[in-house]
């Protein structure tokens, strides 16, 4: 899942970048409000931190603008002020989802989650592709008897592919939900990543769920048709 953080204070931003990355998430950060909706266009988030208090434009116009737009993700707004006129304001502009600072990133993690299940019936707890099933609270995935822990981008990867089953996802539909700006585009890690995933998830039997369609992308499915 990417998420793109809107956030001035240098040292919040970090802290709440790490602690999303040590869960799994994909992330870019932003700090001035007026260069959010040039993020926006350039990449596919799947949800947006937003602090209220910005640069160049405050949070409330920021959400506005996005809302403006046509974008749906949802957002989550950040702030050090715990009124009523504020959530409100916030809430009324597009908003969410409010969070107070300061916040626990148990607490956070959490809010994007269940933010995320808000999305529709795809944005459940478990996910399942055949006998395949991926736990997306507990970042585990099992086959039949057998189950495996993932790491972070391993997991980032699976839920992507699980999320669209049957689905052939490109190589540049896999960068937008699983690696951030700096990932670049010469890089061979998606198939590092895949390999990886199929010495998990396929090795030993005989229905092979992770494949690639040579010139498309992959694509996670109990059909084994592709190439």
């Amino acid at each position: 899942m990417r998420v793109l953080i809107v956030e001035d204070e240098t040292r919040m931003a970090a802290l709440i970048r790490q602690g999303l990355e040590e869960e799994a998430y994909a992330v870019d950060v932003v700090a001035d409000g007026s260069e959010v909706m040039d993020w926006v266009r350039s990449a596919h988030y799947d949800l947006i931190m937003l602090d209220i208090m910005l640069p160049g434009m405050d949070g409330i116009e920021v959400c506005r603008q996005i809302r403006a737009h046509g974008y749906i993700m949802p957002i989550l707004m950040l702030t050090a002020r715990d009124t009523l006129t504020d959530k409100v304001k916030g809430l009324d502009s597009g908003a969410d989802d409010y969070l107070v600072k300061p916040f626990a990133i148990e607490e956070l993690t959490a809010r994007l989650r269940a933010l995320a299940r808000r999305e529709g019936p795809s944005k459940t707890v478990e996910l399942q592709v055949g006998e395949l099933v991926l736990d997306t609270m507990t970042k585990r995935a099992r086959r039949g008897a057998a189950e495996f822990d993932l790491t972070g981008k391993e997991y980032m990867l699976l839920e992507t592919l699980m999320r669209h089953p049957g689905q052939v996802l490109s190589r540049d539909q896999i960068i937008e939900h699983v690696w951030n700006m700096d990932f670049e585009s010469g890089s061979k890690l998606i198939e590092v990543y895949i390999h990886a995933l199929r010495k998990k998830i396929d090795e030993g039997h005989d229905r092979k769920l992770i494949q690639t369609l040579r010139g498309l992308g992959y694509r996670i499915s109990v059909d084994e048709s592709a190439e």
